[in-house]
């Protein structure tokens, strides 16, 4: 047997990020190594998981790598911890689309077979919080909801009613709850995110929500409700890979607090496909490495560091000449925003990029995208005319060509809300804002490699 639980909420905004760092970061003091996993396709919650329990936090998503690739997936990452404990997204029968419970967290517990824990805001509620959980446990008849842990009771005998009401009327154990304190809100989760957590700023923010679950949440009852059967996988996603395996070609990846969401099976697969990856921070000033046959510049804020990227001319010129000559390169939303001519911000402050796609983004200050994205090829190196791709959009920002200038799609993408042409191809480069999953379709990987050793004999 092992460990595992899923923490999944009635909605957004129950609380389900601060309860689930303020779990791992109790069982990390009680010397138990914690396994964090997030439902769907979100980059900052794994950001704080892989804070708090010093192992990547790793994404779970039916829609884009299917059934066996969660089990998969799941079974990597979790080999060596003591309990994995796997964040939800939104409600918790939330997922692609409102007539099936695909890619919601309710299907993510359903494929590992793992016991859930609901979490919900009891604020102004008594006993109809019996009805809510009642509910969710008919809706989803199909999921093992095994506790309840209630968010900001107003007061200990508050509380004390929800828990008798939930246990009489819905026959499951309310372990706990976080009290009601202004001080452990989930801080901004845009601005400065990663260079906050690397200088140490968000460890009393964690230890004081390890303390608030220590006092509060019934750990050894949650540690006991976790147990379930090992989950069973095969491989599908890493199949004929092997991490050991000769690496052929060196690709570069550009990480920093400006450059740094990347799943971590894009780069393992990339590993196990051939390829040796070597990291460099265009914020520290670092060039394209001379020795690279490839390039890969993921999702992350370049706009917050907008300014001191477009000051470095030595930088921004490695990137426009190694591209120009054919490096095989990959830029994908925040990567994709470097390489046009400028980000202009919210209040019309320009900076000058790379330069290499014409045209230049403009913040906005509401969302310009976001959700799931299937994506059909205009054929370039990355992927053949009509092959397919799954991935997901999230951004601010909107691109705008330059006049007069030809923009090669890269893909056709389709999203809820149709189909569109999307990015920007162009020899050996593809850029756009959707951010892929290369489990999605593991061709990605072989023909990026390819197209490097290709560009390595010449």
């Amino acid at each position: 047997m092992e460990r595992r639980i899923v923490i999944a909420g009635t909605g957004s905004g129950v609380g389900k990020t601060t309860l689930t760092i303020g779990i791992m970061a109790a069982l990390q003091k009680r010397g138990l190594s914690v396994q964090g996993f997030k439902c769907g396709p979100d980059y900052i919650d794994p950001t704080y998981h892989t804070a708090v329990t010093g192992r990547p936090s790793r994404n779970l998503d039916s829609w884009m790598i299917g059934r066996e690739g969660v089990k998969e997936l799941f079974v990597r990452g979790s080999s060596g911890s003591d309990i994995s404990i796997i964040e939800g997204v939104m409600g918790m029968f939330d997922g692609k689309d409102p007539l099936t419970d695909e890619g919601s967290t309710a299907d993510i517990g359903r494929i590992l077979g793992a016991p859930v824990i609901l979490i919900l805001n009891v604020a102004s509620m008594a006993r109809s919080v019996a009805a809510i959980v009642k509910g969710f446990q008919q809706f989803g008849q199909e999921d093992n909801i095994v506790g309840v842990i209630a968010n900001r009771p107003g007061s200990e005998g508050h509380y004390k009613m929800v828990k008798q009401a939930i246990e009489q009327e819905c026959g499951i154990p309310v372990l706990g709850y976080m009290p009601r304190d202004e001080g452990i809100e989930v801080p901004e989760r845009h601005l400065g995110l990663v260079p906050s957590i690397e200088r140490g700023e968000l460890q009393p923010f964690f230890d004081r929500l390890a303390d608030q679950a220590a006092a509060h949440v019934d750990l050894d009852q949650l540690l006991t409700v976790a147990v379930a059967p090992p989950v069973e996988s095969r491989q599908v996603l890493f199949a004929g890979t092997s991490e050991s395996s000769p690496k052929r070609v060196k690709i570069a990846v550009a990480k920093d607090a400006a450059f740094h969401f990347y799943y971590p099976e894009n780069l393992e697969l990339l590993k196990a496909g051939g390829a040796k990856c070597i990291f460099f921070s265009p914020l520290a000033g670092e060039e394209v490495p001379a020795d690279a046959d490839g390039l890969y510049i993921g999702g992350g804020f370049p706009e917050e560091f907008a300014e001191r990227l477009s000051r470095d001319e030595k930088v921004k010129a490695s990137f426009r000449s190694r591209i120009a000559e054919g490096l095989p390169t990959f830029a994908e939303c925040g990567g994709f925003m470097y390489l046009t001519e400028q980000i202009v911000d919210t209040t019309g402050n320009s900076f000058s990029m790379v330069g290499i796609v014409p045209g230049k983004v403009i913040m906005q200050k509401k969302l310009a995208a976001l959700g799931y994205r299937e994506v059909t090829s205009n054929d370039n190196y990355l992927l053949a005319a009509g092959d397919q791709a799954r991935g997901h959009e999230f951004h601010y920002s909107t691109f705008q060509a330059r006049e007069g200038a030809e923009i090669p799609a890269a893909f056709q993408s389709q999203g809820r809300l149709g189909v569109s042409e999307e990015g920007y191809a162009k020899g050996n480069l593809v850029a756009g804002y959707t951010h892929l999953h290369f489990a999605s379709n593991p061709g990605i990987v072989s023909n990026w490699i390819h197209a490097c050793e290709r560009y390595k004999r010449t």
